[in-house]
Order: structure tokens, then sequence, then C-alpha cells
């Protein structure tokens, strides 16, 4: 039962959704990193979501220190960070006839069955959504300490219900990840983006959810990051990423296009610029043999419709082995894609760190900030 990621820079969640509180505990951290009160403010709200787009639960979401930071500045021991929880509502989770109701497409089935009946299910528990509040927390710092050293993260919607944003430049992404930066809805076309909220608004107005593509990029890693076979940076962003709720499948690159492309086609070719080694084009999303070649590196997530819908469904009396109907109650999202950005975010700063702070130390945003 391990809620722990990372090598050497390792995040641990903590909490339920109507539990008192949720948090993280943040370890391996290089001392002496900012802690932005304005940054992690920021990305707290961009998670909750503040409109009609979004659920009707709305959390203050003011992120409390208990470990790791003196001064403003962190210590290099375990961060502790703990969000309080203030705006739950069990009762949008009753049970019938003294029995759970399993909810199509969300966790309760399988969390019912790990956890022999003894997990809290109100409002999807440990499972829910809410959990990434101490993901965006840690994250923020974590973005701290890569802004030291000048790796830059960028996350805008690609696609939702079905809609398209112009991609990212997968050579030069840098203006466009500026361009992002604090935007509520995080799109690089405006009218790609009245758009989407319209068919997410349609959506809610048939009791019904949309999903969606993210699409990520980072500048200013160096190359030789990642190691080979098992802890590919492929591989260790692709753990982390599918841990974010509601998310499906990941592609690095031009990921399952390259299938359909001649070899001569979806080779990058190398060619020099000035004194670095650079490539005409980022087919292979900046990672060659699971290690970063200097290129942006760029990856994109599937992210399923939200699961809690307001239109009745077939589900089971699950301890009672009865099928019965579920018309869901409660404040739900439409749309999770746009709120889900800052937790891609987040999460890839995280694994960023650690793949760092293996290769260069602890001290890695000092270290590299020199060279």
């Amino acid at each position: 039962m391990k809620n722990t990621f990372g090598n050497s820079v390792a995040v641990t969640l903590f909490g339920e959704s109507h539990g008192e509180a949720v948090g993280a505990v943040l370890d391996g951290m290089a001392p002496g990193i900012e802690i932005d009160e304005e940054l992690i403010a920021r990305q707290m709200r961009l998670r909750r979501g503040t409109d009609s787009l979004s659920t009707a639960r709305r959390e203050e979401d003011k992120v409390r220190f208990l470990s790791g930071v003196r001064a403003g500045k962190t210590t290099g021991t375990p961060i502790c960070m703990i969000i309080a929880n203030r705006n739950q509502n069990s009762a949008d989770y009753a049970v019938k006839d003294g029995a759970p109701m399993i909810r199509p497409g969300h966790a309760d089935l399988t969390g019912w069955i790990k956890y022999r009946g003894f997990n809290d299910p109100a409002g999807g528990g440990h499972f829910s959504g809410r959990i990434t509040a101490g993901l965006v927390a840690a994250g923020a710092v974590a973005l701290s300490a890569l802004k030291e050293c000048g790796v830059k993260i960028g996350t805008h919607i690609l696609s939702c219900a079905g809609i398209k944003d112009a991609g990212f430049d997968p050579v030069d992404p840098e203006k466009q990840i500026e361009e992002l930066c604090g935007k509520e809805f995080a799109v690089l076309d405006e009218s790609a983006g009245e758009k989407m909220k319209e068919a997410i608004l349609a959506a809610r107005e048939d009791l019904d959810s949309v999903g969606g593509v993210l699409e990520t990029a980072v500048t200013g890693l160096p190359a030789g990051v990642g190691e080979p076979w098992f802890d590919t940076v492929e591989g260790e962003l692709s753990h982390a990423l599918f841990s974010i709720p509601a998310v499906k499948g990941v592609e690095f690159g031009k990921g399952f296009a390259l299938a359909d492309m001649m070899g001569s086609k979806a080779n990058d070719p190398f060619r020099m610029k000035g004194s670095m080694i650079t490539t005409e084009t980022n087919n292979c999303g900046g990672i060659l043999g699971g290690i970063t070649n200097g290129m942006p590196v760029i990856f994109r997530t599937a992210v399923k419709p939200t699961p809690s819908i307001y239109k009745k469904q077939k589900t089971v009396l699950i301890d009672k082995g009865e099928d019965t109907e579920i018309e869901i109650k409660g404040r739900h999202d439409p749309a999770i894609v746009h709120r889900a950005r800052v937790v891609q975010d987040s999460v890839s700063a995280l694994v960023l760190c650690d793949l760092l702070s293996v290769r260069y130390g602890t001290d890695f945003p000092f270290i590299l900030a020199k060279k």
C-alpha cells in the first residue's frame, strides 16, 4: 500500500476527499530553495477552478508548512504540507438500504476490494482528485527548484470534446510556455478555447461530461538525464503521470504517429548550433534511449471524461450482489482536463527534480545554475 513516488526526491500523499485535510511530504529537496507563496497560491487556484466549468465545491486551499521550511527557504529536511478540507458534503454519497452503491468509472469497486471495505468512500476518499492538492503544493516547490537552473514547464489543452488547440512548436516552445503562464484556461488559440468552453457547458446542460488531451513541453533540461531500460525519462514520467486521476494514455514526441512513418521521416537529423548538437525536428520528444538529448521534452496525456455524471446509470449494491441503478448527486465537474493541466505541470516538475537529483546530486539547482 504505497503512496510514495521518487528515488532521490520523493513525494508522499495523504488524506481523503472528505477527511480533515489532505497534503504531502516532500523529501530530498535541496536546501535553500525559495518558498514562493505567490506561485503556490496561483497553482492552487488553477487546480481548484473558479467558474461554471468546474465543480461548485470551493476550498480555500491555503497551504500550511509544518516542517522543512525556515525563513522562506527549504532546509533540506522533509517538507510537510497540509491543506484543510472545509467544504465537504458527505451526505451526497449516501448508501441505498445500508449498502454502498459503486459509481461507474470510479475506484469505488477496486477500493472496496483492496481495502476490504474499510476505506473511506465519501467523495472517492483517497482516490479522489482532491488529493492532487498535495501534489500541486509539492509541485510548486519543485517548480521553484527547477527555475533556479533554467528549466521551464508548460501544459495546454491540446484538445477537449474533439476541439483542437494549436500545438507546441516541438523545436522551440519557449515563448509558448511563457504565454501559458497563469492562464485560467490554458490554450494557445483563444478561439479554440472558447469553443471548448461551450462544449463543456453543453455537456453540463446534458448532465454529461467530456475529456481531452493535455500537451506538455519542458525546456532547459541538459542532455544526459535519465537511465537506460528501467529508469528512462519516459518510464519515470509515465509512472507519475498515470497517477493523475483520469489519465488513461501517455505518448512522447510523435508518439503513436511514429508507427505510420517511414524511418527516414521519423528520425531527427542532427545539426550543429554553435558548439551544441541539436536536431532539425523533434519527433523523439527530446529523449533518445531513455535519456534527454538537450531538445525540448514534449509529451501528451489522454484525460477521460469526468466519471461523475448526473445521468441514471446501471450499478450494483456491492455487499448484497444486487443489480440497481444510481443517480449521482453532489458537486461535480463537466470536465477536469483544464484543472488537470496544473497537476500535470506539478507531477512533471517532481519527476524532473528527482531525475536531476539522481544525475547531479541533491544540490542540482545550484550546480546547474553555475554551468
